[in-house]
């Protein structure tokens, strides 16, 4: 993880934030805490737009990283005030609880505008047009999908592929170990390709990397 954003230095605000009782004094624990974990988040934001939705950064909705960024801090913001995670597992839960919902904000949006909501890259048929109609469903189809992964392995999923992560930050995070953590992204990466075979090149669309 880059310098300062150590799970034990978001532990220790998390630590802080549990000896809160709703006197107002938890808002600058909330916000140093994301302050401190903004260069994560941005990371994972731009990836998400680039890598896996690169289309949503192109009109009509020219979302920006920073736009995305700003969205789901703000969430959280919100969120922390009465839900307080306890460890930097359940942080990161409620990080990814936020992400996909501005998502599914975002695509319903575009979806509105256009209907033309764009595939990730890797899932999209080369024959198919930029236009095409299917593909705002195309998106929540994905989406529901990933939500139908069991508990632990969206939760690798997500750390993973969504935020960035290298396995061994994901073990380090979740509490587990590194064998654990390739057997459950694996599980879930088969399970998605069943469910989005239609979608995918030969079941590459979710392929694992080290």
């Amino acid at each position: 993880m880059e310098k300062g954003f150590t799970t034990v230095s978001v532990q220790g605000y998390l630590n802080e934030l549990a000896g809160v009782r709703g006197d107002g004094s938890a808002e600058p624990i909330i916000r140093d805490l994301l302050a401190r974990s903004v260069d994560r988040l941005h990371l994972i934001c731009g990836r998400l737009l680039h890598q896996s939705y690169p289309r949503l950064t192109r009109g009509p909705m020219n979302v920006r990283s920073e736009e995305l960024l700003s969205a789901v801090v703000e969430r959280m913001i919100k969120a922390m005030r009465t839900v307080h995670p306890q460890t930097v597992r359940q942080f990161f839960a409620l990080a990814n609880q936020h992400l996909r919902w501005e998502l599914n904000d975002m695509a319903r949006r575009l979806d509105e505008k256009t209907h033309a909501v764009a595939l990730p890259d890797s899932l999209a048929r080369p024959d198919a047009p930029s236009g095409s109609s299917q593909a705002g469903p195309n998106i929540r189809r994905i989406l529901e999908a990933i939500e139908s992964l069991a508990e632990d392995e969206r939760e690798v999923f997500q750390l993973v592929r969504l935020q960035g992560m290298s396995k061994p930050e994901a073990a380090e995070v979740i509490g587990i170990s590194v064998k654990t953590v390739h057997r459950r992204l694996n599980r879930g990466l088969l399970h998605l390709t069943h469910l989005l075979g239609d979608l995918a090149q030969q079941g590459s669309a979710f392929g694992d990397s080290d």
